[in-house]
């Protein structure tokens, strides 16, 4: 089981930190993505890190503000979003796939998501 938080109501310019905790199983093997979906937009990953080596992927309207993290001792991925703009905006989800980042066939397992609001 996924289970991500963290969301919340900031102003433009802000910071959240979201967190996606794993139940019932380790994130060994696993890439773990975080995606957002905005009202009448398709979804779209934000980020992607590999646990096999920390590698990390970014969407370029997040690069240099958003920083993805694990910690392993937690089992805890956690995404850092700074210098936030409305268009943030989202309902935020945390997903694992295995194998890296990106593999063909999808996202595995799904967690519920975390509404991320930032007035201007």
């Amino acid at each position: 089981q996924l289970q991500a938080s963290g969301g919340g109501l900031v102003q433009a310019g802000g910071s959240l930190r979201l967190s996606c905790a794993a139940s019932g199983f380790t994130f060994d093997g696993y890439a773990i993505g975080w995606f957002r979906q905005a009202p009448g937009k398709e979804r779209e990953g934000v980020s992607c890190i590999n646990s096999s080596d920390g590698s990390t992927y970014y969407a370029d309207s997040v690069k240099g503000r958003f920083t993805i993290s694990s910690d392993n001792a937690k089992n805890t991925v956690y995404l850092q979003m700074n210098s936030l703009k409305p268009e943030d905006t989202a309902v935020y989800y945390c997903a694992v796939q295995e194998g890296p980042c990106g593999s063909p066939g999808g996202m595995d397992y799904w967690g519920k998501g975390t509404q991320v609001t930032v007035s201007s």
